[in-house]
Order: C-alpha cells, then sequence, then structure tokens
C-alpha cells in the first residue's frame, strides 16, 4: 500500500528555528489541514534528522496536528555543540518548552524515535503541565535511577545488545575518526547503519560491538544501498551529516552521567513515571530495544496503549502503513476522541 510521505524539498514543510537559551534549534514546521486541532513535536534519535518523520508527517497533519520535527543537538542546520550538557534530556525538553512558548502554545503532544523516544519521556516528566500526551515508537520507558549506571554496568549488567553504545561513545572517538567529514564514508555508514549489506555478507553492525570500522577504511568493502531510503532521501542525509561530522550524534552517548545528575532534581511527583495518557508501540524484529525491557511499563505508566509493528528497529520507515494506522487511531480515539483533553 502506497503512504504519502516528506520529501527534502517538500512545500509542506518549512525549516524554521527558535533561539532558547542562547542556542538555535531549528526544525521543521508542517500546517495542519483544515482546522488546527493541537501540535505535536516529533522528536528523532541517531542516526537521523527530521526527515526521519516523512511518512507520519501528512497523516498527523491531515488529522489536524501541526506538526514541529526537531532537528536535535549535533544534527543537521541545530549543529554541534562542544559541551555535552547541550546534549541531555533536559536541554531538550527546555528547548521543547521553549519553543512552544515562542509559538504560543501551553500543550503540546511530543513524539519520539529511539533517542527521541529516551527524550520525550523526560520532557513529559520535566513539563507535566505542557505535555498532554506522549507517543514513542520503538524506545520504552526507562526508570529514573537512584544510583548510577555507567554505560559499561549497564551491557555487563544484562543488558549485552548496548554493547555498540561503549564504540559510539568512546572517549577516543573511534567511530567519528573512521567517518570524519568525508561524504564518501558518510554514504557508506548510512547506508550500512540503515540495512544496507556489505558485500560479502557479514554484519555492517552488531548490537554487541558497534560498526566493523574496517569497512570504512581505504580497502573496506562496498556497503549496498538501503532499502529504506530512496537516493534523494540518501543524498539528503549525507548533506546534513557533512555539515557537522559525527561528534555531536555521538556525544548523545556519552551524556548518561549528566542525564543521571539532571534527574536527580525532577520533583518527586514526576520521578517515578508517566501520567499522561500514552501509547508505546514496540517493534518485534528489533534486536536491541527487545521486549524484555519493556517489562513494567504498564506500572510506570497507567494510561498506557501498547501495540507491535513486524519492524526493525527503523519502523517510521520499516512499516510506514502499520505504524500510521496505529499512531492514527490512538489520536482519534485518545488525544482526539474526548477520553482525555488537549
Amino acid at each position: 500500500m502506497a503512504v504519502d510521505k516528506i520529501s527534502p524539498t517538500d512545500p509542506r514543510v518549512k525549516k524554521d528555528f527558535k533561539e532558547v537559551n542562547g542556542r538555535k534549534w531549528y526544525y521543521w514546521d508542517a500546517a495542519a489541514q483544515g482546522q488546527e486541532k493541537g501540535i505535536v513535536f516529533l522528536i528523532h534519535g541517531y542516526p537521523d534528522v527530521a526527515l526521519g518523520w516523512r511518512y507520519q508527517i501528512p497523516m498527523l497533519t491531515e488529522l489536524g496536528l501541526r506538526c514541529i520535527a526537531l532537528d536535535c543537538m549535533g544534527y543537521s542546520d541545530t549543529g554541534y555543540s562542544p559541551e555535552l550538557k547541550d546534549y541531555t534530556f533536559k536541554t531538550h525538553a527546555d528547548a521543547v518548552a521553549g519553543i512552544a512558548s515562542q509559538l504560543n502554545y501551553s500543550h503540546i503532544i511530543v513524539g519520539g524515535h529511539d533517542w527521541g523516544g529516551a527524550v520525550v519521556w523526560r520532557i513529559a516528566q520535566w513539563h507535566p503541565s505542557l505535555v498532554t500526551h506522549v507517543f514513542s515508537v520503538c524506545t520504552p520507558y526507562f526508570k529514573v535511577h537512584d544510583q548510577y549506571l555507567s554505560n559499561e554496568a549497564i551491557v555487563k549488567g544484562g543488558v549485552p545488545q548496548f554493547g555498540y553504545q561503549l564504540q559510539f561513545g568512546s572517549e577516543d572517538r573511534v567511530l567519528e575518526k573512521a567517518v570524519c567529514r568525508d561524504e564518501g564514508k558518510i554514504r557508506k555508514w548510512l547506508r550500512g547503519m540503515y540495512g544496507g549489506k556489505p558485500a560479502s555478507g557479514r554484519s555492517f553492525m552488531t548490537p554487541e560491538e558497534g560498526v566493523r570500522l574496517e569497512t570504512l577504511g581505504p580497502e573496506g568493502e562496498e556497503v549496498g544501498m538501503t532499502p529504506l531510503l530512496s537516493e534523494e532521501e540518501l543524498d539528503y542525509y549525507v548533506a546534513q551529516y557533512a555539515k557537522s561530522g559525527l561528534e555531536g550524534p555521538c556525544n548523545w552517548y556519552r551524556t548518561r552521567r549528566l542525564n543521571f545528575e539532571d534527574e536527580k532534581s525532577l520533583p518527586a511527583s514526576q520521578r517515578d513515571g508517566i501520567k499522561q495518557p500514552t501509547l508505546f508501540i514496540r517493534a518485534t524484529k528489533e534486536n536491541i530495544l527487545t521486549e524484555d525491557l519493556t517489562r513494567g511499563m504498564d506500572k510506570a505508566i497507567p494510561l498506557l496503549t501498547s501495540e507491535t509493528v513486524p519492524a526493525s528497529h527503523w519502523a517510521l520507515w520499516h512499516t510506514p502503513v502499520e505504524t500510521n494506522e496505529i499512531v492514527q487511531r490512538w489520536v482519534q480515539g485518545v488525544v482526539l476522541g474526548g477520553r482525555s483533553k488537549l
């Protein structure tokens, strides 16, 4: 089934920015079709940009929702910052709240994928009076911890599929050095990250070890085209990553301590879960954010709707029809259907 999507040059969206706390935050802005019924902020993950929501924006605007798809810190025109604090969940929560205020909205919906999914949980907790509804694709709710857990401790403590985070967030920046700002290497890296197959048939990346860096070297094998992007979309992604390189995106994997320190200040009433009506979509073919990580979500989120799609981690694009149908049904029934209010 064909599904509408936004292109990199689509007239239905405009690029804009707002300055919040001394930083310019860029986003794509798509107007609601017909009478506007609300606004949704869409937060992407790694390695992605606002265009990652290309299949969802037309559906959401058709439902009467204005869409603000953020380019997160380190990405696209929002760009690189040398300060790790600029990559934290609280910084992004405050940025979204600041943008919403400047756009004159006192209530918003937030939706996220991958790192963006982690962000939207905390936006809802840091700004509970602003956020009315939450949805996350692939990323389960992770509770606020009373004790700090490093990436290494988490991997050794029973989540070995997070081993790639040790490479992505390594202090010696091995992935950034392997890719640099070389557009040919960026293209190969993106193809591999999004499911393109190396010529040998070996995996480009494993959850436990990360990217096979030799693939990106001078003698590295070719990586086939990803089935998830068109050539036009891939060209756009390459151009965005060439602006600032990979250090910004990889800095997200270096913020665990900062996020822990921030969350010590969360109000007690918000620390134990999400109070807003929430949709969580799990991808059944996901090999990192696996089903076992979702245990306890129903207790932490009383107003939870859980659904599944037969997708890999890239459910926004892998199964756009199924993903959109679930989001649409939830928006119509829960957000706009009278069971709760915007």
